[in-house]
C-alpha cells in the first residue's frame, strides 16, 4: 500500500503540472472588467491537487497516513471486481455520449450505478436518474450557455422539448 501511495501521488502530481502548464495558455490572472481568466480555475485547482499530492506523498514517505503502514495489497479480490464493474460503466459512459447525449449517457450511468451496482430501490433509482441529467441540462445549456454533446439525431426531440422550457 505505501508503494501505491507514493506512486499515485507521483502521478496525480505529475497531471497537476500538466495542467498547471497548459492552462498557462490562457490567462491565469484577473483581467479588469472581465474577470477571471479562462485558464485561472484549471490553473489554481491544479495547483492545490498538487500541493495535496506533496501532501500525500511526504506522509507515505514518513509512513504517519494508514495506508503508508499497511502491508495488504492494493487491490484484493473484491478491489479487482469493483475497479471493473465501476471502470467498465465510466468507459461505457463515455461511449455512449456519442449515441445517446451526455445527459442520456448520464442517466443510463446512474441507473447502472445506483440499482445494480449500490442496489437501490427502483423509485430511488429512477427519480435521481431522471432528475440529475435535466437538473445538468438547465445548469448547462440555460445558465453557463455551454452545450454539451447531444448524440444522434433520435434525441434531438427531447433537448427541443426542455429548450421550449428555457426560453
Amino acid at each position: 500500500m505505501r508503494r501505491a501511495e507514493i506512486i499515485t501521488a507521483g502521478i496525480l502530481a505529475l497531471l497537476s503540472i500538466y495542467l498547471m502548464w497548459k492552462s498557462t495558455e490562457l490567462d491565469i490572472g484577473y483581467i479588469r472588467g472581465e474577470g477571471p481568466g479562462g485558464g485561472a480555475w484549471p490553473f489554481w485547482l491544479s495547483a492545490i491537487m498538487l500541493i495535496c499530492t506533496a501532501a500525500i506523498a511526504f506522509n507515505g514517505y514518513r509512513r504517519t497516513s494508514p495506508p503508508s503502514q499497511s502491508t495488504d495489497p492494493l487491490l484484493d479480490r473484491y478491489g479487482r471486481k469493483m475497479l471493473l464493474l465501476v471502470g467498465g460503466g465510466i468507459i461505457t459512459f463515455v461511449a455512449l455520449v456519442h449515441i445517446v447525449s451526455m445527459y442520456g449517457a448520464m442517466f443510463f450511468f446512474l441507473i447502472y450505478y445506483l440499482r445494480f451496482l449500490g442496489r437501490h430501490s427502483w423509485s430511488l433509482t429512477m427519480s435521481v436518474a431522471v432528475s440529475i441529467p435535466i437538473i445538468f441540462f438547465f445548469f448547462f445549456e440555460a445558465l453557463m450557455r455551454v452545450t454539451l454533446p447531444k448524440g444522434m439525431r433520435f434525441t434531438e426531440p427531447v433537448f427541443n422539448f426542455l429548450n421550449t422550457i428555457i426560453y
